[in-house]
């Protein structure tokens, strides 16, 4: 076996895991986590005070309430038919809460939102304290295997932990200890309400990134005081609530892989129970690794799981390149998105269960398709129709597969998409498709092909710019300067402040030490961008703001050989120093190339960016739905 740490039992209070891999609470697919392999699957959360402690509706209803409890033991029931462990967190979300009247949390105060947050009395500890024994009581009635309880991200415990939201002046303010003392007591609640023998885990932030916040020395002392409670402890960062911090609990691709192993790694010196990582574990070899080392006893997996639900079953088969990598876009999270658009770039069932089924249908009549373009969304749906039996054809203008991918694969903070890119290319060498590069299709080529169905995935191309100068020798596209970075001069100049262009500017600026304007009309960078990854590129873009300047409400009007010349909101001309000059204004899609292959076959459609410039979600999503029903 590839990996005989990961996949070698645990036992945790008497409770036997299968392997060391936990899927957290990451949406309703426990079904799938579990028949994919995971060994514990963390199934949601239930609420602990109902009307005073949900994140999500002040309405939320309790887990185990009468009429709400068979869809939760149904959950064990789903989690169980995969011959994973069912778990469930325990929630309770403070002065965070979603409240019809008040809030509770260890300081008085008015939120951003105008709910008034009280500061908890010793009646209200142990009135919460009494809903936490309820809560895990009914936990272990109902079938659970074990709980999870959620000290992190900054809900209730968290707030008492932490001085950046507990500036108490009694027994439960001030110093570690008095800090300590409520989030403890819940501790030892659930402990004698479980009794000795139920599995207890529990989520904590190593660091929450916020200012004023509790320091890792802390967190890991309390650990120390909570483990006699405790039977695992998972050690993850961030906060859930200010976006400061929220880019550490769930990464962007701008931040390295299991950030947060080494605090997991000192929390497992201290402790005898089971530590797992939470964060960024991106496949089943840095997971083994971690193990060996000795960092960590188990791996608990997000949005690894939510790309490829199948990423134990196929790392355990020894199929580790056949796993689809999560390349961290964030989109599957509800806060990065605002509750829009919310799904996997990379897993087109996610969030879509109820129209798109965990396992492809054989065709009941193959078909010929021929596809037309190579990137994400031509690849996905070739992959798709050819699994189903049909027979593809996929015809590529340029010499590789990838699309818009394989330049954006080439920067540094892009290793996920690389890993995204290299495993279409291997999907696409193992399957059926007869692939065809350097191939200019046109109406005619399609007819001699005499396909049944054709799907046109062209694309978008880069937007030109009309000026003066623009057709100079040191002047390039965004895809030119990314393969042609080691030619650029010290200065250089980036019309467009888009995720393109903002992009490029940071690699440029961070890794080449060159200094580096973006000339943009707006007032903001990556302005498409979703929430979260706006604020993870803010991040980057502060750290190297001593080599990045921008130039907001400003137009290029023609570039010189040495300099370009600018207008500003105001009508002001200027000059600005460029050794090279990049164009990256926008993507514009090929629809009228695409639309000239309609009328050549009776069953065609397109798909992807040359319907209109999107994500890769929308690329992949609607390429895979339309062979997924061919």
């Amino acid at each position: 076996m590839k990996y005989p740490l990961l996949f070698s039992p645990l036992v945790i209070n008497g409770m036997m895991t299968k392997n060391r891999i936990v899927a957290t609470p990451t949406g309703e697919h426990f079904e799938d986590k579990a028949l994919g392999g995971a060994g514990i699957v963390i199934a949601g959360h239930a609420i602990v005070e109902p009307g005073r402690s949900s994140y999500a509706s002040g309405d939320e209803p309790d887990a185990f309430a009468k009429y709400e409890v068979e869809e939760t033991r149904r959950r064990i029931l789903r989690v169980h038919q995969g011959g994973a462990k069912a778990s469930i967190e325990i929630f309770h979300g403070g002065e965070h809460a979603r409240v019809k009247d008040f809030a509770r949390g260890p300081d008085a105060k008015v939120r951003a939102d105008g709910v008034e947050v009280r500061a908890m009395t010793a009646a209200d500890m142990d009135e919460v304290l009494a809903h936490y024994a309820r809560t895990v009581r009914n936990a272990r009635d109902v079938g659970f295997d074990m709980v999870f309880m959620h000290f992190g991200h900054g809900w209730l415990p968290a707030q008492f932990l932490s001085p950046r939201t507990n500036h108490r002046t009694d027994e439960h303010g001030g110093s570690l200890e008095n800090r300590a003392r409520f989030p403890l007591r819940i501790l030892e609640t659930v402990r004698e309400a479980v009794g000795p023998d139920f599995p207890v885990d529990m989520r904590i932030s190593a660091v929450e990134f916020m200012d004023g916040s509790i320091e890792f020395s802390d967190v890991l002392q309390f650990i120390r005081w909570a483990e006699p409670y405790l039977d695992a402890v998972q050690i993850s960062a961030g906060v859930d609530i200010g976006i400061q911090g929220n880019v550490h609990m769930a990464t962007t691709n701008f931040e390295p892989h299991h950030p947060n192993a080494a605090w997991a790694a000192q929390v497992r010196e201290a402790v005898s129970i089971p530590v797992a990582v939470v964060g960024a574990v991106m496949n089943p070899d840095e997971a083994e690794r971690l193990i060996a080392d000795g960092a960590v006893d188990m791996v608990a997996l997000g949005r690894p799981l939510i790309a490829d639900p199948d990423w134990p079953r196929k790392a355990q088969e020894g199929r580790g390149g056949d796993i689809t990598p999560c390349i961290r876009c964030l989109q599957c999270y509800h806060i990065s998105t605002e509750r829009r658009h919310v799904g996997c770039s990379v897993n087109p069932r996610f969030w879509n269960e109820e129209i798109v089924p965990r396992r492809l249908e054989p065709a009941v009549r193959p078909r010929r398709l021929v596809v037309v373009g190579g990137g994400p969304a031509g690849i996905t749906g070739a992959l798709t129709a050819a699994r189903r039996g049909h027979e593809v054809i996929l015809l590529e203008r340029s010499d590789a597969l990838g699309g818009q991918l394989r330049w954006i694969a080439q920067e540094r903070y892009k290793e996920d998409i690389a890993a995204y890119l290299a495993y279409l290319e291997r999907q696409v060498e193992a399957s059926s498709i007869d692939v065809r590069l350097g191939v200019d299709a046109t109406p005619d080529v399609i007819k001699e092909l005499t396909p049944d169905a054709l799907m046109i995935a062209v694309g978008a191309s880069e937007v030109e710019l009309p000026i003066p100068g623009v057709d100079g020798a040191h002047v390039l596209t965004g895809n030119e300067a990314v393969e042609r970075e080691h030619e650029l001069g010290d200065e250089v100049v980036i019309l467009g402040a888009g995720q393109i262009g903002t992009e490029i500017g940071l690699e440029l600026a961070t890794f080449s030490d060159r200094h580096v304007t973006l000339v943009d009309p707006g007032d903001t960078y990556a302005r498409r961008g979703n929430t979260l990854y706006r604020e993870g590129l803010r991040q980057k873009l502060d750290a190297a703001s001593t080599r990045m300047e921008f130039r907001w409400g400003t137009a290029c009007q023609r570039i010189e050989a040495d300099h370009v010349v600018v207008r500003d909101a105001d009508g002001e001309l200027s000059t600005i120093p460029a050794d090279h000059v990049i164009v990256a204004v926008g993507m514009k899609p090929r629809k009228v190339e695409a639309q000239a292959f309609y009328g050549v076959v009776a069953e065609t459609v397109m798909v992807g960016d040359c319907n209109a410039p999107r994500i890769i979600q929308d690329a992949v999503f609607e390429a895979h739905s339309y062979a997924m029903n061919l």
